[in-house]
């Protein structure tokens, strides 16, 4: 079992699986139904306390409280997009720091966007998520508690969750399998796997990895570039990564488990968003079972990029459309409320230092 303790000492208990919560129930001297109830109250209910158990006996309660910790996040911020009824959190940790969740309303159900990291080492350079590094991954218990404080505060079913907000998925690889087992297990929330999204700026050896653990979880590729050389000037990965070997993974996680991949490209202007990228773009990825997400990127003020012209993000989807590509362009949610992964957390702990 990974370290599933809290800052305390206290084991996390949350982040455990429904079998690991019975053999802890067990080791108290407890029935194993009182498990199944303890995980309903963390998983379906969203218990905030173990004091809100009320189906639980008041010395269980106590026993858990001395030995446990419950992971229930605070909510710092929260930002309701007037354009769309986007909602932006900010959540505070245990120890201090804060991440971001984004809520948003589609057609097809309510999706939530998640942190998995505070913070980011990968150093893309068209995100703000990256700007101040990695502090340390979260557990996924913390992972979990965005999607259930989200929930409660908006009364409404999540049914699509996306692992893209700040953070690199697979650089915090065994709390993110844990979370998604946790998430889709039928015994809790039970959001289907094939509704789950997890990104990645392409970290091979874990893409493989992810291809064996049996999932049916959609692999989203950050690709936002056509060829090597463009790739190694935006994300410093493609420096240890090369294309060819970041297809070759998605190849493989296509033939493992049968899910199509989904190529995201942030479109920046006089970078990579031309008809000649458009047309090596199609040339690399011709061959994949795949669909391209187009993003017209958000500008952020530490770096120079400029968002694509419109008529520039529909050219380039017409020409991958020509060369029999699937894509689409991302539907722009939250603009007015500092939508784009890591910019309400930079400006939160702006404020935060100048009041200092």
């Amino acid at each position: 079992m990974l370290d599933l303790l809290d800052c305390n000492g206290k084991k996390d208990i949350k982040s455990m699986t429904l079998e690991e919560v019975t053999a802890q129930m067990a080791a108290l001297g407890e029935k194993s139904f009182r498990a199944k109830q303890l995980y309903d109250w963390m998983h379906v209910k969203l218990a905030e306390g173990f004091d809100d158990m009320s189906s639980l006996s008041i010395p269980l309660r106590q026993k858990l409280k001395e030995n446990y910790s419950l992971t229930c996040l605070k909510m710092v911020d929260e930002r309701v997009s007037q354009v769309d009824g986007t909602r932006k959190y900010l959540f505070g940790l245990e120890d201090g720091h804060v991440i971001e969740s984004v809520w948003m309303q589609y057609h097809h159900g309510n999706s939530v966007c998640i942190s998995s990291q505070v913070g980011c080492r990968m150093g893309c350079r068209f995100c703000a998520s990256t700007l101040d590094g990695l502090e340390r991954g979260l557990k996924p218990s913390e992972m979990l508690d965005q999607i259930y404080r989200i929930q409660a505060d908006t009364g409404e079913r999540v049914a699509n969750v996306v692992v893209m907000g700040t953070g690199e998925p697979m650089d915090n690889y065994d709390n993110l399998v844990r979370f998604v087992r946790i998430l889709t297990d039928e015994n809790g929330l039970g959001i289907s796997q094939r509704n789950v999204t997890v990104s990645t700026c392409g970290i091979v050896p874990k893409m493989y990895d992810l291809a064996e653990e049996k999932l049916q979880i959609t692999l989203a590729l950050s690709l936002h570039a056509p060829n090597d050389e463009k790739r190694q000037e935006l994300m410093p990965i493609a420096n240890k990564y090369s294309m060819d070997e970041v297809l070759d993974a998605c190849r493989n996680y296509f033939d493992k488990t049968g899910r199509r991949i989904t190529f995201e490209y942030s479109l920046v202007a006089g970078v990579n968003d031309s008809e000649e990228d458009a047309r090596q773009l199609a040339g690399r990825i011709k061959g994949i079972n795949c669909h391209v997400n187009l993003i017209p990127v958000n500008p952020i003020k530490e770096r120079s990029y400029v968002r694509s012209t419109r008529q520039a993000v529909e050219n380039f989807k017409i020409k991958l459309e020509k060369y029999g590509i699937n894509v689409t362009i991302r539907r722009e949610m939250g603009s007015d409320i500092d939508g784009a992964c890591g910019q309400l957390r930079k400006s939160y702990m702006e404020k935060t230092e100048s009041e200092k």
